[in-house]
């Protein structure tokens, strides 16, 4: 692939996981291969509208360069950006030769993908889509063999939490994850569309239920939400 669909390229704050507050360069990649019923990005996902650029490697690489200033890493987000792998293979080393730290924001269920680019990635920030949360089927299987590639590197895991999520979702979840790996951070993200719907309080629950399993469970918000901020 010559050419990336992009929705955005901009500068701002990390505003979700384990990394937030710090500032990055973010390639929005356009269009998913899913479908949650609560995403907050429907304009790069292909369901609301199918405004993009395509980008040359040049052209974005140019984009970025004059956004990095101050940065800690490049954001790639989407969407799903593994959707268009082929692109981010020839797109990784060029931003490793300028010693850019890569940031992975993904679903977590394209591990084939995945393993194609896991060496020049250095944080995966990976979804886990809890199918009463998301309106989409399951996909635990994908998730595990997700998980054991990017484990391989700095790999975090969220996972929203609306009104609708189920506890036996949340406990799947956990006992997976501890499975792999106990000491992987789980973030427990409640749904800013229910925040006033008792949400906070329901992740504060599954939060002590997935204790007995993993080491570090956190109850994080989308900041730039409120920071009014992309």
């Amino acid at each position: 692939m010559s050419k990336a669909r992009i929705t955005e390229v901009f500068h701002s704050i990390q505003g979700e996981g384990k990394y937030t507050g710090y500032e990055q360069v973010f390639v929005r990649f356009f269009e998913c291969n899913m479908h949650c019923v609560w995403c907050d990005t429907p304009h790069s996902i292909g369901d609301t509208t199918r405004h993009y650029k395509e980008y040359g490697l040049e052209e974005l690489m140019a984009e970025i360069q004059g956004l990095w200033p101050g940065c800690d890493s490049v954001s790639l987000t989407g969407g799903e950006p593994l959707m268009q792998v082929d692109f981010i293979q020839m797109l990784l080393p060029l931003l490793k030769q300028e010693k850019m730290a890569i940031y992975l924001e993904t679903n977590g269920v394209l591990n084939h993908r995945l393993e194609t680019i896991i060496d020049n990635v250095d944080i995966v920030a990976m979804d886990f889509k809890l199918p009463s949360s998301t309106g989409c089927r399951p996909y635990w299987e994908e998730h595990e063999s997700f998980l054991k590639v990017a484990r391989r590197k700095d790999v975090f895991i969220k996972a929203v939490v609306s009104k609708e999520t189920f506890r036996d979702d949340v406990v799947y979840a956990a006992q997976l994850i501890a499975s792999i790996d106990p000491n992987i951070l789980f973030i427990l993200q409640p749904n800013y569309y229910d925040k006033d719907s008792g949400v906070l309080a329901l992740c504060a629950e599954y939060q002590d239920i997935c204790r007995p399993y993993l080491t570090d469970v956190r109850i994080m918000r989308q900041m730039h939400k409120e920071w009014k901020i992309r």
